[in-house]
């Protein structure tokens, strides 16, 4: 039925770009400041940096709690000891509420952020003609559905929590560094008689263990961007296998094909199965180095502080207060140690996201290597096609007539050898493949309807499918219901308003038919069809031509096909014939995905 070489055939070759992280942040960015919910997370980020900022002066009263609490407990005071307990537990009540408010914020701002991407990635693949060309686009047009669901839900978690504690850590660093550093300040070394004082000499400490700590991590927890990705990829891979046998599996019975299909399932198993071992060795690598630092952690701040209290000139609530010090500042450090993994696995993710919505921006950036067919308006209502050919990497689709004028009420038979390009054909008058030479003129303020072999349905009531949003007054029951008789559906008259799955609750044959009764509903002036009529059964064409031949007698229909249809309701006939000599399409340099020409409707109307 198809006389059309794969897609992937087909479709000119790309040369991916690699974006950078600076293009990828950028991108995300701009999909946020132009998103409906930017002021809601600009209200929660400003919250949550008061929240923080709150909960760091409580961290920092916190701390100074420490030294009359030990010193307390070192003279054995037990007033004092008391009077410390309750100091705490205002301290730690407000600490208390600050913690669940966060905790809150995190969680909207988590929501928000997740609206604010899917409804930005949502509205740039749904522009017109975006998702077709997008999915000729190469690797980058490879399952969208995880991209945009599960890709995007991931990344939104883990900038929250990334960011917030990024965040934290800052400001945590801030409030207690100055504190370290006076602290410090009484720190004095006795070597061999001679006194030595080093400035600052807890918060340098700190810094150069956790810059030590911080570049290992790096050095060993980098590759689990790259298997991160990988391994989305894969689980994407799976993903489609699965829906796809689920969606053929009477074809499957009746093949008897069940061992290949799963040894099909097995093996994209297998590759994710063999992508997250490799994500496995990786994380174990990277843990010898981060839980070998989390150990000496435990004793490090004591270690660094305690020539000065064996020396005599810190009291132990002094220790203590340096050592809760010196745990903060390192803390706020350690981020970096402490996320390397979810580092990685954020970088993955953004590269998904960020690298499809930026080849979301280019298919509407102009293929800059192969000439384009030229589209115009004709102001005597006619269509037609001067020295139209259709470029592909097999070579040129043409009518065999180098000059070809259509008028309204025409009915025309265009047919081709298998492997011409009709439906190349086709979707090159729809403006969905731009590429070739010559000129289509359109008519002038008219829109032209475009049937494809396989008809799409959205999900709803069967009215919604019938009333199209671009077409003219919904009709009434009367006439959809003489319609609907008419191409031998009469029995969906009476579920109109049921809710279904239709291109799965009907056959293709009457997926087909209701197809041309939602053409009629419409009343289209121009009708231009992709082999869609080669399909039917006898009693179901004569039927279909017989409804065509009453309500649309005064519209243009061009049927593109195999040509074994009644003569008489296509009086003219054109030939759709193949140049295997002209040169095949070049690919072209794009980043993240294949270049593709500027959005059209299907249904693309002409203004005056």
């Amino acid at each position: 039925m198809d006389d059309q070489p794969d897609e992937a055939s087909v479709r000119p070759a790309a040369t991916v770009v690699e974006t950078s992280l600076r293009d990828q942040v950028a991108t995300t960015w701009r999909a946020l400041v132009g998103s409906p919910v930017r002021a809601a997370l600009l209200w929660m980020s400003i919250g949550i940096i008061a929240v923080i900022v709150a909960t760091s002066i409580g961290q920092v009263l916190l701390n100074s709690w420490n030294q009359p609490f030990y010193d307390a407990l070192a003279r054995r005071d037990m007033a004092a000891f008391l009077h410390q307990l309750l100091v705490f537990a205002a301290i730690a009540s407000g600490l208390l509420v600050l913690n669940i408010g966060q905790t809150w914020l995190n969680q909207m701002f988590r929501l928000r952020l997740r609206e604010a991407l899917t409804l930005d990635l949502i509205d740039q693949w749904m522009r017109p003609a975006r998702a077709f060309r997008l999915a000729n686009a190469g690797a980058i047009g490879v399952n969208p559905d995880q991209r945009m669901q599960q890709d995007a839900a991931h990344l939104s978690d883990l900038s929250t929590d990334l960011g917030v504690g990024l965040l934290q850590s800052c400001i945590l660093l801030a409030s207690f560094v100055g504190v370290l550093w006076q602290l410090s300040s009484g720190f004095v070394f006795h070597i061999g008689g001679t006194s030595l004082a080093i400035p600052g000499y807890m918060v340098w400490a700190a810094i150069l263990y956790a810059g030590t700590a911080s570049w290992l991590s790096w050095l060993v927890g980098r590759p689990l961007i790259r298997l991160n990705s990988d391994r989305y990829t894969r689980e994407a891979e799976l993903r489609s296998s699965m829906v796809r046998v689920n969606e053929n599996v009477d074809a499957i019975a009746l093949y008897h094909g069940e061992a290949d299909a799963r040894r099909r399932l097995e093996l994209d198993l297998g590759t994710v199965l063999g992508a997250m071992r490799r994500i496995y060795t990786a994380q174990i690598n990277l843990s010898w180095v981060t839980d070998t630092y989390g150990w000496i952690t435990v004793v490090a701040p004591i270690l660094v502080a305690s020539p000065v209290y064996f020396a005599g000139d810190i009291s132990f609530g002094g220790l203590m207060m340096a050592v809760g010090a010196f745990n903060q500042v390192h803390s706020s450090l350690r981020w970096f140690i402490n996320n390397i993994g979810s580092i990685a696995d954020w970088r993955a993710t953004l590269m998904r996201v960020a690298d499809f919505r930026i080849a979301l921006d280019e298919t509407d950036v102009l293929h800059d290597k192969e000439k384009r067919i030229e589209f115009g308006e004709n102001k005597n209502g006619s269509l037609t096609f001067e020295k139209l050919q259709v470029a592909s990497p097999e070579g040129c689709t043409k009518l065999a007539d180098q000059h070809v004028e259509i008028h309204v009420g025409e009915r025309v038979m265009i047919t081709g050898e298998p492997g011409a390009g009709k439906t190349l054909f086709f979707r090159a008058i729809a403006g969905l493949w731009p590429w070739g030479s010559g000129r289509i003129g359109l008519p002038e303020g008219e829109t032209l309807i475009f049937v494809p072999r396989v008809p799409y349905f959205p999900a709803g009531t069967l009215r919604e499918v019938l009333d199209h949003p671009s077409g003219p007054a919904p009709a009434s029951d009367a006439d959809i219901s003489a319609v609907l008789a008419e191409v031998g559906l009469k029995r969906l008259s009476s579920s109109l308003d049921q809710a279904g799955r239709w291109d799965h609750d009907l056959s293709d044959d009457e997926q087909r038919s209701l197809a041309f009764a939602r053409l009629a509903l419409r009343q289209p002036k121009w009708v231009i069809i992709d082999e869609a009529l080669d399909a039917f059964d006898g009693p179901s064409l004569r039927r279909v031509l017989s409804m065509l031949e009453k309500r649309l007698s005064g519209a243009a229909i061009l049927n593109i096909g195999r040509g074994q249809h009644n003569d008489q309701f296509f009086p003219r006939a054109l030939t759709i014939v193949k140049d295997a000599g002209v040169p095949a399409l070049k690919p072209a340099r794009v980043r993240a995905g294949a270049i593709e020409p500027p959005p059209r409707t299907a249904a693309v109307r002409r203004k005056k």
